[in-house]
């Protein structure tokens, strides 16, 4: 075991990854460049063919992207990790560069509206066709493999639901058959759970959300395997989603307060659930940390908190959620999660808003459904914003 590897994830937050250069840095440096010189044709040959490790082009390569990579594959615990532009092209990075046509994957239905219209109207495109299943029901999974099956695919806790799936369960129904599990890490991040000692392959990351903390910069990540990463880091050097090194360098701050930031917001989101079932105009609460949860005990099980979103479904349908939302004073109104500012939106006619009717309804999400991204506020200072919309 490595020197780094002894280290806890707080430190590994701060530390991971970190290389100085000749100047003797203590704050991670950032390289603003598009390319790097060589000192010769015979190591610029080198390079390019991979003989000699270094800096080529900053659309696959670049050391403060590099430092980013490798902090956030320390804190998964995989052996690699492949940095992207945003989350929605990680998960494209990871279809790309592992699947091929005539394909199929298993997907949660309960997945974010983006990815399934990714897998729904972009990837089948490409003759890869992928199956929907419930995101808390095995058998399902297991009823849906096809032999051409190579993928599993889902989100826990999943959005906006939070419904929580069984990563060790899913994983191997996925092993059995031959296919990879890859698991949308987003909502918990490495700090609360960790999918790849649970049996995952893959792990999906938007550094948009939590990693950055501060809803600054967009950002993604594929991580896991060598063996399993080569496709997709041979798709990111040719396609170029690449994630920039300024984003890069944002995200390693952001990362820096990552643990302090998902224990706060877990503390303020179980506070608030609380207060949300005692209200008489909602009608249910989803948070993984109340006894309420049907996945509760199976959240404590593999997750270390609830985690910071908070969905509940308020009496009255598309007009009552509406009015909450409206009536807000400091919550900011957007579809972003995982900020220092609590966020507030409407899923049925924002995040799911482009699937279809039939899709919004198998998945649960009503008119009435309010998803709260729980922020670093005080917690009565949130309630009261939600209180002059819930009690009209």
């Amino acid at each position: 075991m490595s020197e780094q590897q002894k280290y806890q994830p707080e430190t590994l937050a701060v530390r991971a990854g970190a290389v100085r250069s000749q100047f003797g840095e203590n704050s991670e440096a950032l390289f603003l460049t598009s390319s790097f010189v060589f000192e010769n044709a015979a190591q610029a040959a080198a390079r390019f063919t991979g003989e000699q490790p270094g800096n080529i082009y900053s659309r696959f390569t670049n050391p403060t992207v590099t430092m980013f990579e490798e902090r956030l594959a320390a804190l998964e615990g995989a052996e690699q990790c492949v940095a992207t532009a945003s989350g929605m092209s990680a998960i494209l990075a990871c279809v790309m560069g592992l699947l091929k046509a005539g394909d199929h994957i298993i997907a949660s239905r309960s997945i974010f509206g983006a990815t399934i219209n990714l897998f729904n109207n972009i990837i089948k495109k490409f003759g890869v066709e992928t199956t929907y299943v419930s995101a808390t029901d095995t058998s399902e999974w297991q009823a849906a493999v096809r032999p051409n099956t190579k993928l599993f695919f889902l989100e826990t806790p999943s959005n906006p639901l939070t419904e929580i799936s069984d990563i060790a369960a899913i994983a191997a129904v996925a092993k059995g058959c031959g296919a990879l599990l890859a698991v949308d890490n987003c909502f918990c991040t490495p700090i609360l759970q960790r999918p790849l000692e649970l049996g995952a392959d893959i792990v999906i990351q938007s550094a948009t959300k939590y990693i950055d903390g501060q809803g600054r910069v967009l950002g993604g990540a594929v991580l896991g395997s060598r063996k399993n990463m080569e496709g997709v880091y041979g798709f990111l050097r040719t396609a170029g989603p690449t994630l920039s090194a300024f984003n890069a360098w944002v995200l390693l701050k952001g990362m820096e307060t990552l643990k302090l930031r998902m224990d706060a917001h877990s503390a303020n989101s179980l506070e608030l659930a609380r207060w949300l079932e005692a209200q008489p105009n909602v009608a249910r609460v989803f948070y993984p940390g109340l006894p309420s949860h049907p996945q509760h005990a199976l959240a404590m099980k593999q997750q270390k908190t609830g985690g910071g979103i908070v969905s509940f479904e308020v009496k009255g349908g598309k007009e009552a959620a509406w009015r909450v939302i409206d009536n807000t004073r400091m919550i900011s109104i957007t579809a972003n999660l995982g900020d220092t500012k609590s966020t507030i939106t409407h899923p049925a006619s924002t995040t799911h808003g482009r699937i279809t009717p039939e899709a919004r309804a198998a998945a649960g999400i009503t008119d009435g459904l309010i998803r709260i991204a729980t922020g670093l506020e005080a917690v009565v200072d949130i309630q009261n914003d939600l209180a002059r919309g819930l009690n009209k």
